[in-house]
């Protein structure tokens, strides 16, 4: 996978998710933790998970509504492309099931990195 395939992937994730979407997600989150903390492809993308989780949490609770909606849906469509096991490269395929996964969370961080480094600076203030 290429990083314009991973970004094409994400971009095509968040046209359509919906707020249904951010509560699933969230369901989801310690199932997603494990499955990135227990792959070497994705283990370094821990803390900003973990990062996408709290900004996702205080987005549905109100409390941080200072990012635009596609930010919050291209977060979402990296969790759930992530939680799938069957995407581009299925995760079961040995030594590359990861890597797509890993593109597509590396291209949301990259996509979003303002966002996300407005909301560490709001939760910094708190």
């Amino acid at each position: 996978m290429r990083e314009e395939e991973a970004v094409e992937e994400l971009k095509k994730g968040a046209k359509k998710i919906t707020e249904d979407d951010l509560k699933k997600v969230l369901d989801k989150e310690s199932e997603i933790e494990e499955k990135i903390s227990s792959n070497n492809k994705l283990k370094k993308f821990l803390n900003d998970i973990k990062l996408f989780f709290s900004l996702i949490r205080d987005y549905v609770n109100g409390n941080y509504r200072e990012i635009p909606w596609y930010s919050i849906a291209a977060i979402v469509a990296a969790l759930l492309y992530v939680l799938s096991p069957i995407d581009l490269i299925p995760d079961f395929v040995p030594l590359v099931g990861y890597v797509d996964d890993a593109f597509v969370v590396a291209a949301c961080l990259k996509m979003v990195q303002a966002d996300l480094d407005d909301y560490r600076a709001w939760k910094k203030n708190r």
